[in-house]
């Protein structure tokens, strides 16, 4: 089964992108037969200028390779290095209407937040979206809830080319859904997500002393008022950290603390400080191993692009015929 995922070149991984979708791909690059890849061009339709975007990508690349990602088993590429991507996804638009694209809720809600830069490659970006996994002809795409209705849409475009040309040339790609494999990750500020954009991440890449910093300033409360009492979600969030990075009985003794209404949440945060850095000593080591060998990242996005671009070109070259040219 081919399976395929991307991820947008906006910077370092952190905690909530391991623990939410690199972790799986892990795990899946050992059962199935997967292809990811870096998506530079997607990038275009909210910076039209990107900085440094080549840096971008080898940045997300080592991060990839340091977490366990091996592109012995599952080629890693450019977007931007598979230009029969760009033929198909003209296809595809030449057969997608404007009003479907404009009921599209990320398109909505996009075009809200950069009302200066509605531009037609966010418009379109659904069928770029398609492009990228038809080219391979990919049966499984791993993908959070917001995705869905991208997801729908590509299938639609699927169906729509066989239907238009009568053929059961693409397959209808499913959601993989990664519920079951990813976790959650808190943010620090005591909201309920980790995320760039809401500042309140801990990256991979972070050195102890940043992750000490962030940690130390996490929100809280005046504590616990009386025994067994439930967790408000800013102390929540603490304890869904302490599960994920620190051993049970680490986990215990603190959520016992809690329940005497004996916790001290200076301990608390110097515990999680140890505990996260221990767990992220490794993967920041590699990055910066990776990252310091220029060639080597160069060498396994060429080599992942080779493989890419065969898939894709036999695709096209399939689709070219179907449509009826020579």
């Amino acid at each position: 089964m081919q399976v395929i995922s991307g991820i947008r070149p906006t910077g370092n991984l952190h905690l909530g992108n391991y623990f939410g979708a690199v972790r799986s791909f892990i795990e899946m690059q050992d059962k199935y037969q997967c292809m990811f890849f870096i998506a530079d061009w997607h990038s275009l339709t909210t910076h039209p200028k990107p900085d440094n975007i080549r840096e971008n990508v080898r940045t997300i690349l080592a991060e990839y390779m340091a977490c366990g990602i091996d592109p012995r088993k599952a080629p890693i590429y450019v977007q931007s290095d598979v230009p029969e991507v760009l033929e198909l996804y003209l296809y595809l638009n030449m057969n997608a209407y404007l009003g479907e694209m404009e009921r599209c809720t990320t398109f909505k809600e996009k075009a809200r937040k950069q009302p200066d830069n509605v531009n037609a490659g966010l418009l379109t970006y659904p069928t770029l979206m398609a492009a990228d996994v038809l080219a391979h002809r990919a049966e499984k795409v791993p993908v959070g809830k917001d995705q869905e209705q991208n997801m729908e849409m590509m299938r639609h475009y699927a169906r729509r080319f066989n239907q238009i040309y009568g053929v059961d040339f693409f397959p209808e790609p499913q959601n993989y859904s990664l519920a079951e494999r990813a976790i959650k990750v808190p943010g620090l500020d005591g909201s309920g997500k980790m995320g760039k954009s809401e500042g309140n991440c801990i990256y991979l890449i972070d050195e102890p002393n940043q992750i000490k910093k962030k940690v130390m300033k996490a929100v809280t409360d005046s504590g616990p008022a009386e025994p067994n009492q439930a967790k408000p979600e800013v102390i929540q969030n603490l304890f869904t950290f302490m599960e994920i990075v620190s051993s049970k009985e680490t986990y215990d003794f603190y959520n016992e603390r809690w329940n005497d209404c004996s916790i001290r949440y200076g301990d608390m945060k110097k515990q999680l400080v140890e505990d996260i850095v221990k767990f992220t000593d490794p993967i920041r080591e590699k990055i910066k191993e990776y990252s310091a060998d220029r060639a080597l990242l160069d060498k396994v996005a060429a080599e992942g692009a080779e493989v890419a671009r065969e898939s894709a070109r036999k695709t096209v070259e399939e689709v070219r015929h179907i449509i009826g040219f020579r």
